[in-house]
Parts: C-alpha cells; structure tokens; sequence
C-alpha cells in the first residue's frame, strides 16, 4: 500500500471510530426502532372493537319462556330486584304486581309501591298474549304486552313487552325483561328473596348478556300495604308519556303515546 493509500485508509477507520462514540441515541435509527404512537392506538382500538364484538357475538337473543302456566302464574308477586328506571324513580319500596285472570283470556294487571312520604301508587292495566298463544291453561311461548290506557283508548298501538325469562319450578320466583335487555324486574311470592336464588339468577343473567352493574335490589317493609284501592294516580305525575309507564309492571314502550295519553282515568 503506498502512502496515499495509506492515509485514506487511515482517514476511513478514524471516521468510523468517531461514529461509534457518538452518544448513544443521536445516531442514525433502524425504523424498528422508530416509535410510532399512531400504531399503536390502531392497535388498541382495534383490540377493543374485537372485545367488545366478541361479546356480542356470544350473548344469545333474549328469549322467553317456550311456554307458561297462566292460572298457577295468576296472584301478588314481590317486585325484589330491578333494574331502577325513570318512570318508577317515585317507588321506594313495597313494589308488588298483582294478577286477574279475565274471560276471554286477558290479564287484569294491578301495580302498588310506597311513596318515600308513605302513600300508596296504584294502576290499572290490562296484559294480553303477544307473539304467542293459549292453548288451555298454557301460554306459548310466556310472551304478553300490557297497557295501562283507559279501555277505550286500547286500541292504540301503545302496548309494552312483558316476557318471562325465568320461573323457578315451584313458581316461588320470576324473571321479566324485554329483548333488548333494558328493564329487568325480578319477581318472587315472598317480599324477599333468598340468598342462593340471587346468586344463580344473577349468574343466568350474566351469561345471558344482562349488564348487572344496573342491578339493585328493592326493600319491603314490615307493614304490608293496605288493600288495593285501584286508582291511576301516580300517572300525572310521571316526567315521562304516561304510556311510558306500562313498564312499571315490567315492561318496555312500544310506541310514542297518544296526545291524551297523560289524562287520568275517571277524572
């Protein structure tokens, strides 16, 4: 090697060397090493899309009972859990449903709650099958619609869905939601129910894709209510439609409500 050679390959090794005695950090960056943020929340929006699909995926349609006995279902049920909603928001405690069997078939529906001033709720309503039929003493499958308008206004398509979910084999507790799993009551022919029965309806529920964070349960007092007097009194107080309030015996609306919908019966 002559001594021009000599000098550039000596000049070559001295840059290399200064290369790698840069500070660590401030030379050139392999693109593996390029932080890129916008990746990354891709990623977890991404991440969370599929989770939640997911979830969907795997909770079935809500579905009835395939079938109801209507006479042994008939009597006062014990409102013990619920999911609490607006237009029961004056109900805190001593919630019940009471259930007439009428000629033809149809459900003579009576609702009762303590006020926190002590008085009474009460309303009058009416169920009747939907989406299913009575064939005998049994409904098939335990799907109903019930209205609280005056009987001259029932006409209206303003009916909300009442299906059972759950009955406990000796009918000491049951199940009432929708499809679309917004209102859930729990109903038992005791005002409380027991701690094992909470569990494995909660646990049914989970599964079924219910959201138990919406779970609360509902008190009943020593003192029994006193007997019905049947009045639609708590409707003009409501901050909702008044056809809102046919899910106060565990329903849902079904449809905008009628301009008079909102005036009290027999008044």
């Amino acid at each position: 090697m002559n001594q021009r050679n000599r000098s550039q390959h000596n000049m070559s090794l001295s840059n290399m060397s200064q290369q790698d005695r840069r500070p660590h950090g401030k030379g050139p960056k392999s693109i593996c090493h390029v932080p890129l943020p916008g990746v990354q929340v891709i990623a977890a929006i991404t991440l969370a899309l599929l989770v939640a699909c997911a979830h969907a995926q795997t909770a079935a349609p809500v579905e009835a009972l395939p079938s109801l006995n209507v006479p042994a279902y008939m009597g006062t049920w014990y409102q013990v859990a619920w999911f609490p909603n607006r237009f029961q928001k004056q109900c805190v405690s001593d919630t019940t449903a009471s259930y007439r069997l009428l000629p033809g078939g149809q459900v003579e529906v009576i609702n009762r709650c303590r006020r926190d001033d002590g008085s009474i709720d009460s309303v009058v309503g009416v169920a009747r099958a939907a989406g299913s039929v009575l064939r005998g003493s049994q409904l098939e499958p335990a799907q109903l619609e019930v209205s609280f308008l005056p009987t001259w206004l029932r006409w209206l398509p303003i009916w909300g869905t009442y299906w059972v979910l759950e009955l406990a084999p000796d009918g000491r507790y049951a199940v009432v939601s929708e499809p679309g799993r917004e209102y859930l009551w729990v109903l038992a022919r005791k005002p409380e129910l027991a701690s094992a029965d909470e569990t494995a309806i909660r646990s049914r529920l989970v599964q079924g894709g219910f959201d138990l964070s919406r779970w609360q349960s509902h008190p009943h007092g020593q003192t029994a209510l006193p007997a019905a007097k049947v009045s639609a009194s708590f409707l003009p107080q409501l901050d909702v439609p008044a056809a809102e309030a046919t899910a106060f015996a565990e329903l849902k609306p079904a449809a905008p409500p009628h301009p008079r919908a909102n005036a009290t019966p027999g008044r």
